[in-house]
């Protein structure tokens, strides 16, 4: 950037909310835009909303935005501040360029801009990262005040935000956290999808997601490393454990937000994906970003290339533009040996632009759910019932389905599908249940992500080959128990710079254990203090993670004694995090599976090479791993078991209480 144009960006951060009223914004068709939300809010409600959103302002600017606003809260059912997106580029620039007073706070301004940078948001202009409805901000009146807090902020200071809403900076210390974020915290009663439409319609909470609203995501790479693992074990567990899953097919939806990662990991793990979308933006982004191979808009044309693929055991990603039901309808219709399936679409957001009915083009599709929500909600249970029923088809000859985790088999059972066994439960797992719960979460194992504060490409090649000097370390000693993960993800960080994974930040992320976690972050730490790293790291998490998220559908699945509908794990996370050393934290009604049901616990950290950096890194690291260990051991789970005692035995301080576990035969003899 030219000296001009940085003087003029810092200039424009500091500012805030600007005193004089730029020029409406002219609504621009070129890029994705979130669909309009349903019109949920009483007369009484609209006044109120319309309040609320000019609490921002000054009164002698009311008159003009009050029109303004009302308009859009009518046109697209909520109140974004079209007006105030400022003039330049949102993206992860150098740290140094950011104008703050703290370097912590200057990285809390990277990582919310590259949320929000065009290569990395879903629909940016309505402040959405990813999900259909995860959001960074309510409105762009909270960006810039949360923007000019940031540059404003010193080591002495904690900045809170609310759901979006920046409620301010209060005096703290140096030791504490510089941000602290809430986002959709409702009273647990009020946590349906029409209390998500009505709060955020309203603009008193938002669905942040999880990476959206703590600003810890990295564009799809966090999902593409996932979903890489997932189908890589996947196909060796329906493989009889052998590696050579070439020719393999894989069929799921989605290629909006981090769904879009799936054609690359299924290139990456070696076999054919196949993947559908209706929303033709979506597709071609995915396809110029060299993510999906080839596009295809005839079921029939798709299937014989796949067929070809997996014939001569080609690993490629083919793109059906159109709906999946039609997709999985016309493979069992033809008889084809589906080996996995899969499905991605936000279901978590089945009424608001998540999931796109059958039968019905994308436009009108849109049309209905902001015009006619009752028959829209019809027509997504009609599809999810055939969408079931085409699935039942291709499992009865053989294909192994999971759950991704985004809410597919909760909404089907509420749709009357066919998903349910006779005895009440769901008749496909969730991927943690199978997968990644016992072979991952139990050991310690989940998706630890960095960011190199300099944006530079040469500092993230440092961080990559330190990454696979520990990791092969701790593998020439590790038990047989956790070997396969470490050389999983050892091959996965060697290949990563290859395949060309970073959109926005210059970021990576692996799946790490505790020991895995803190011995990376110590060894960036020195490569900083030594300048082989040319600026401070942000280490963070995603909730697919051990210790920070409680989901019945998603992350803690796989626990069985009657907790899995319990958040204290998560909350312990956040509070725990924040007393040993986070920069920031945030706790979240929602994530991947939804708006009241689940909770989602993060944090981010900023590294500077410091002694100081590696005393947090120890400590905080330490817990926010093994927090997770311990709940998943006391729910009896044999991994998390194995894995607590081997910490106990590596951290003399580590007391944990251990299950002592009852005969079977015996506790069924009582009823």
């Amino acid at each position: 950037m030219e000296n001009k144009e940085l003087k003029h960006f810092r200039e424009l951060v500091v500012q805030g909310i600007p005193t004089q009223l730029p020029p409406p914004a002219k609504y621009d068709d070129e890029i994705s835009h979130a669909p309009k939300r349903k019109d949920i809010l009483t007369r009484e409600e609209k006044v109120l909303a319309l309040k609320n959103a000019l609490r921002y302002f000054p009164k002698q600017h009311h008159k003009e935005l009050s029109v303004e606003f009302a308009k859009e809260l009518e046109s697209y059912g909520r109140i974004y501040m079209y007006r105030f997106r400022p003039e330049y580029r949102i993206t992860a620039r150098s740290i140094d360029d950011f104008p703050h007073k703290s370097r912590q706070a200057a990285a809390i301004m990277l990582m919310l801009s590259n949320n929000l940078d065009y290569a990395v948001a879903q629909h940016p202009h309505e402040l959405i990262t990813y999900g259909g409805n995860g959001a960074v901000f309510q409105n762009w009146a909270q960006y810039l005040l949360t923007m000019q807090y940031l540059s404003q902020m010193t080591d002495e200071q904690t900045l809170v935000l609310y759901s979006g809403h920046p409620m301010g900076l209060f005096p703290s210390h140096k030791e504490a956290p510089r941000l602290v974020i809430t986002n959709g915290m409702v009273i647990p009663n009020y946590s349906s999808q029409d209390h998500w439409e009505k709060f955020n319609a309203m603009g008193v909470s938002q669905y942040g997601q999880m990476t959206a609203g703590s600003f810890m995501y990295i564009g799809p790479q966090g999902i593409v490393h996932g979903t890489t693992i997932t189908v890589l074990n996947a196909a060796r567990m329906k493989n009889g454990g052998s590696d050579d899953i070439r020719g393999k097919i894989f069929v799921s939806s989605g290629l909006g937000g981090m769904s879009g990662a799936q054609p690359k990991a299924a290139v990456i793990a070696g076999v054919v994906g196949i993947v559908a979308e209706i929303n033709p933006k979506a597709v071609s982004k995915r396809y110029e970003q060299g993510w999906v191979d080839e596009v295809y808009t005839d079921c029939d044309l798709l299937i014989d290339r796949a067929l070809k693929a997996s014939a001569a055991k080609e690993a490629v990603s083919l793109a059906y533009q159109g709906n999946i039901v039609d997709l999985w309808e016309r493979l069992a219709d033809r008889d084809i040996k589906v080996d996995l399936g899969s499905d991605q679409t936000s279901l978590h957001n089945p009424f608001a632009g998540g999931y796109y009915p059958a039968g019905l083009s994308f436009e009108e599709s849109n049309r209905m759910m902001a015009q006619e929500p009752e028959l829209f909600k019809e027509e997504v249970y009609k599809t999810l019932r055939r969408h079931v029923a085409a699935i039942n088809r291709l499992t009865a000859r053989g294909m192994y389905f999971f759950d991704y985790g985004n809410a597919f088999l909760l909404e089907a059972s509420r749709a009357g599908a066919d998903i349910l066994t006779p005895d009440g439960k769901f008749r496909y797992p969730s991927y943690v249940q199978d997968i990644m719960g016992p072979l991952f979460f139990d050991y310690g194992f989940g998706p630890y992500r960095w960011v190199c504060t300099s944006s530079r490409a040469e500092d993230l090649a440092v961080t990559d080959a330190l990454a696979v000097e520990v990791l092969e370390e701790i593998l020439r000693t590790a038990p047989v128990e956790i070997q396969p993960q470490l050389r999983d993800n050892i091959h996965w960080i060697k290949e990563a710079a290859a395949n060309k994974l970073v959109v926005g930040s210059q970021a990576r992320i692996l799946y790490a254990d505790a020991e895995g976690r803190i011995k990376i972050a110590l060894a960036m730490n020195e490569a900083i203090r030594e300048g082989r790293v040319s600026a401070p790291i942000v280490l963070g998490r995603d909730h697919h993670d051990v210790s920070g998220t409680d989901s019945p559908f998603r992350e803690t699945s796989n626990i069985y004694d009657g907790s899995a509908f319990t958040a204290d794990m998560a909350i312990h996370n956040v509070i725990g995090d924040s007393f040993r050393g986070a920069t920031w934290v945030s706790i979240h009604n929602g994530g991947g599976v939804g708006w009241g049901e689940v909770i989602n616990g993060g944090f981010g950290m900023v590294i500077d090479g410091s002694e100081e950096s590696d005393r947090r890194i120890k400590a905080m690291l330490h817990w926010d791993v093994n927090n997770g260990i311990a709940r998943r051991s006391w729910a009896r789970n044999e991994g998390a078991i194995f894995a607590i005692k081997r910490e106990m035995e590596r951290t003399p301080l580590l007391k944990v209480t251990l299950p002592n576990i009852a005969d079977d035969d015996l506790v069924e003899s009582c009823f």
